[in-house]
């Protein structure tokens, strides 16, 4: 789904019809001024999360010092069912020490293989938690598995902020559009911001390919088709991915590459690569997929807006094991 922007300047509002094309054109023109002016690049940091195989950024506009975070990790032991913040602390600290103002954290899914730390950088640096849209009917489908009960609200108002596809934001003086690519899971979205793109689990390195489909709500062929949307951005576009597994052969994790780059060399969805071919690949892979080891909190809690369940009677937060659900 794509929109035209109907601006009144003496007004300030925005009204938006639907056109199949706007949000890509439009991104791709963000793309292509920033890459002439530098001054429309952001800077970005990424913090490598070695037990979850997560990049989280930070992105930064140099002039306002306004940044967003996408993608943060809340530190997990399972086995002990403890939370710690050694990763988020991390984020806290190049914030502060860079001097940087959050106005945004951003979530580009509710990830099942780790926590978000989005409440606790929150509190610390302040910002507006954002998410798709479609996070409502992850929200509905997972509330059902958990048997959350009626105290746990559908409707995304556990965020600040649900984007829909095509709508524009700001990072001080950086442009930034948000576009859904469904597949992994209903709710998905890339976040283009100056030249650079947030994919989140929609694509991997291009020797280790794309993400599983096969969550409740995902769908391989959506999936191509949004890979398909992400790979017309301009050849330039940088790609920031959520993850890296080091690919059979390569001995460093590595989380940026370019949309060529993608096109010319992914495994699994290169130029030439048909969308019949690419379901029957991913639905084969996925059936040898163990789940991963956090899904059943990381779901859980990701949905809440990286919030723990209610504490109960004796104050404790408690985590739900479906057991033969799944």
């Amino acid at each position: 789904m794509q929109y035209i922007y109907i601006f009144n300047v003496i007004d300030n509002w925005r009204f938006a019809v639907r056109d199949p094309d706007k949000p890509l054109q439009c991104a791709a023109t963000q793309i292509e001024r920033a890459q002439s002016d530098k001054s429309l690049k952001p800077t970005i940091a990424g913090f490598f999360d070695e037990t979850t195989n997560t990049i989280s950024y930070v992105v930064h506009d140099p002039k306002s010092c306004e940044a967003a975070i996408i993608d943060s990790v809340l530190d997990y032991d399972a086995a002990a069912g403890r939370t710690s913040h050694g990763s988020a602390d991390r984020i806290v600290e190049y914030i502060t020490s860079n001097n940087l103002k959050v106005v945004w954290l951003i979530e580009t899914h509710a990830h099942a293989d780790h926590i978000s730390a989005a409440p606790y950088l929150q509190e610390k640096l302040g910002g507006r938690l954002a998410i798709g849209r479609e996070i409502i009917r992850v929200q509905d489908v997972f509330g059902k598995l958990f048997n959350a009960g009626t105290d746990f609200k559908r409707d995304g108002s556990q965020f600040d902020k649900l984007f829909d596809d095509g709508e524009a934001f700001a990072i001080g003086e950086l442009e930034g559009i948000a576009l859904h690519v469904p597949g992994h899971t209903p709710a998905d979205m890339a976040f283009i911001i100056g030249d650079a793109a947030f994919v989140g689990d929609t694509l991997f390195m291009p020797d280790f390919g794309t993400a599983r489909a096969d969550f409740p709500g995902g769908d391989a062929r959506q999936l191509f088709q949004s890979i398909g949307r992400l790979l017309k951005l301009p050849d330039e576009t940088r790609l920031f991915l959520c993850h890296d597994y080091k690919a059979p052969g390569r001995e460093e994790y590595v989380w940026e590459t370019t949309v060529k780059q993608q096109r010319e060399g992914n495994v699994h969805v290169k130029d030439g690569t048909s969308e019949d071919d690419f379901v029957a690949m991913r639905t084969s892979r996925d059936k040898t997929l163990a789940m991963p080891t956090l899904i059943m909190p990381s779901v859980q809690v990701n949905i809440r807006g990286g919030r723990l369940p209610e504490p109960e009677d004796n104050g404790v937060s408690y985590i739900k094991i479906p057991v033969n659900a799944v």
